[in-house]
């Protein structure tokens, strides 16, 4: 009897969980977005806060010109307090309210110039972009502004009556530092230098960067002779990617060959730019690019980046071949005596990682629609952190689209608003196609003791749901959501007395740890039953689903790890003293035999396709080491419990709270209790890698 009345509760339980109704918050993000419904009510409550982004002067394109002059004119405001003699305010808080003057424009038109639909709006934040470069280009060379905070750096501030504190220092220095490398200290002849090598770089990196998107143009000839056939015959070709998931050999070899065939001009732009880099680095006093690069960082030295790149790489290269070799017995089923090259990795991969799954995709995403998901990171937030979430209608003119959502963001307790999150989430013509993060307005303390609320947008491209069936995500589209809302989060919940610090504004090696965090919980499966229901049933995702997906994602952990490797070893090696002593394509064969495990392919050039070269010139490796540190939290803090509340809130006390307003490995070691090393952080990835992948040890 017993028994059967334990069956039927049982049963009970599985028929509530089938019809489990959705939450309203969910529901809002499972139906056709629109902000066409305006009532009276809304109308007066948003009244004196229309305009983009509740920007008075943005209500349209011609407010920008309004900024500009605001930024303008308020910018000299302070550069005359700041090199007052009669100044009273702390200097660095003068030069923090300059920062965010400048940055609440810079950021904003930065978004809007390739994120806002409207043609006019673009050109105008375009403009407004280069007005404020401009302004700050000027500040830069301003030699009074930098004898002013160089003293107080040296020598305290004497002007002020106001405490001067940790923070203070520590800020100071950081602006102190930005100051010297666009080299300010030295003499007018070197400065007016240091100013045309800069412009040059400027040149030389828009157009490597463009190039990196464009088809390869190539003579058929220049293939192999047993590959000439595939692309044509005769003449030249255009190839507009390497075909990686391509079923025939042939043809993947081919692209590959055409796609990555190195071009005299790329190579000679990318030798212009090294060598210019280089020179420009050493004219304000560092020993190479890389140096200058990682000055800040929490890194600190290109020694030690190499250091963490060779102790990964000796460790995964076992698991790598190991990885290598199941592909490679799968090609050799497919064409016996033929060897795994680096046109096969990714269509291999792909393939194994699909025979790893009995359930199609499309039924994977039935339980991922997008309500549920957001409804999953409010779950997550309120439990953790003690913050929740609401979707809240936006003013007049507030917003780009119509179908941009604005998250409110508030503690539970006292229902305080903490900032607002722009969530740009649906694909349209025009839009950019990455997922990403953009500050709008960092937070930090203003002069009246009032908090400067932050502001960010995150930009998805999902599908745009229907009147009967809402967004869908995949899997990976689940962790990105989640990744970025990990950018997000850091802004929200950062309460830096200065704005040059808040959020996200920390080294770049430490920027992606939340947003890496944020990665563990979407694939975990006590976080995922919370929310992964079925869009039209109610019914939870299988476990053995989840598992499935997991472990599809587990296949080749360490072979992708050990590309990322690669190619940070190769950005280094790049950066590194200059001359080089041998060309760009030598130094890429020499890196890929030490660092990946399969052979550079004669006459390719990958790197000539790298844009990140760009972006992240000498710190790529910035992705693996903030990989390294998510890996220790979770470790730490989370594993053992996904929603321990006193681990949120530590951790949000003791990382998220801070910004850049603190040393990374400082908050690192005050979270975890344990100072972090170079050799740590790489254990601690490699730790991951093997119980995630189940690699022997």
């Amino acid at each position: 009897m017993n028994i059967l009345c334990k069956h039927s509760i049982v049963i009970q339980k599985y028929l509530v969980r089938r019809v489990r109704s959705v939450s309203t918050f969910a529901s809002e993000f499972n139906k056709v977005p629109t902000q066409a419904a305006f009532s009276l009510k809304d109308f007066k409550k948003h009244r004196e806060s229309q305009g983009l982004f509740e920007i008075h002067e943005l209500q349209s394109h011609n407010g920008f010109s309004t900024l500009k002059k605001d930024v303008t004119r308020n910018a000299q405001r302070l550069v005359d307090e700041a090199t007052s003699p009669s100044r009273t305010r702390k200097l660095v808080q003068v030069f923090d309210e300059l920062s965010d003057e400048l940055c609440r424009v810079a950021d904003m038109a930065d978004f809007v110039r390739i994120g806002h639909p409207d043609s006019k709006y673009r050109a105008a934040a375009e403009d407004a972009c280069m007005s404020v470069s401009s302004i700050v280009q000027q500040m830069n060379t301003n030699v009074e502004l930098y004898k002013s905070l160089h003293a107080v750096v040296n020598d305290g501030d004497k002007l002020s009556d106001q405490s001067y504190d940790e923070t203070d220092r520590r800020v100071a220095q950081l602006l102190l530092d930005d100051f010297e490398q666009c080299g300010i200290h030295l003499d007018e002849h070197t400065r007016r230098k240091f100013v045309e090598i800069s412009e040059r770089i400027m040149y030389l990196e828009s157009s490597f960067f463009q190039k990196t998107h464009e088809p390869s143009r190539v003579p058929v000839k220049s293939l192999p002779s047993h590959l000439q056939h595939v692309l044509g015959r005769s003449g030249e070709v255009t190839v507009y990617s390497t075909q990686g998931e391509h079923q025939d050999e042939n043809e993947r070899e081919a692209y590959y060959r055409a796609f990555l065939y190195p071009t005299e001009l790329q190579s000679q732009t990318l030798d212009q730019l090294l060598a210019a880099r280089d020179e420009l680095s050493k004219l304000v006093g560092f020993n190479s690019f890389a140096e200058r690069a990682l000055q800040n960082t929490m890194t600190k030295s290109p020694d030690n980046a190499n250091k963490f790149l060779r102790l990964l790489s000796q460790q995964l290269l076992p698991m790598t071949h190991a990885d290598f070799s199941k592909m490679a017995a799968l090609k050799q089923a497919q064409s016996p005596g033929s060897d795994l090259q680096p046109w096969d990795v990714t269509y291999f991969s792909s393939v194994m990682r699909r025979n790893s799954v009995t359930t199609s995709l499309a039924e994977v995403c039935k339980y991922l629609s997008l309500g549920a998901c957001l409804d999953g990171l409010k779950l997550l937030t309120e439990r953790l952190f003690g913050i929740t979430l609401h979707n809240v209608v936006p003013g007049p003119s507030e917003c780009w689209h119509d179908s941009v959502y604005k998250i409110e963001v508030r503690w539970l307790e006292g229902n305080d608003v903490i900032g607002y999150i722009y969530c740009d989430l649906y694909e349209r013509r025009g839009k950019p196609l990455q997922d990403c993060h953009f500050t709008i307005q960092g937070g930090r303390l203003k002069s009246d003791g009032t908090y400067q609320i932050p502001k960010v947008v995150l930009m998805m491209n999902f599908a745009t749901p229907s009147s009967s069936l809402p967004t869908l995500l995949t899997p990976q589209q689940l962790e990105n959501l989640f990744h970025e809302f990990g950018h997000a989060m850091h802004s929200m919940i950062g309460r830096t007395r200065y704005q040059h610090v808040t959020g996200t504004r920390c080294s770049t090696d430490f920027a992606e740890v939340p947003s890496n965090l944020m990665e563990y919980f979407a694939s975990d499966y006590r976080v995922l039953r919370q929310f992964t229901f079925h869009h039209e049933t109610g019914e939870p995702m299988p476990e053995e689903m989840a598992n499935q997906i997991r472990k599809s994602k587990s296949l080749f952990l360490a072979s992708e790890m050990q590309t990322q490797v690669f190619y940070s070893a190769l950005d280094q090696a790049l950066h590194s003293s200059h001359p080089l002593g041998s060309s760009t394509i030598d130094i890429l064969s020499d890196v890929q035999k030490e660092f990946y495990g399969l052979p550079h392919v004669p006459n390719t050039a990958w790197h000539l396709r790298f844009g990140h070269l760009v972006g992240y010139g000498a710190k790529y490796f910035s992705y693996l080491m903030s990989k390294a540190i998510a890996a220790k939290i979770w470790q730490h803090s989370f594993k053992d419990d996904p929603f321990s509340r006193s681990s949120g809130e530590r951790y949000m006390k003791e990382v998220l709270c801070h910004g850049g307003e603190k040393p990374p490995l400082e908050m690192v070691e005050a979270l975890t209790g344990v100072k972090p090393t170079i050799e740590s952080l790489a254990d601690s990835l490699i730790e991951e890698t093997r119980s995630a992948g189940n690699y022997a040890n």
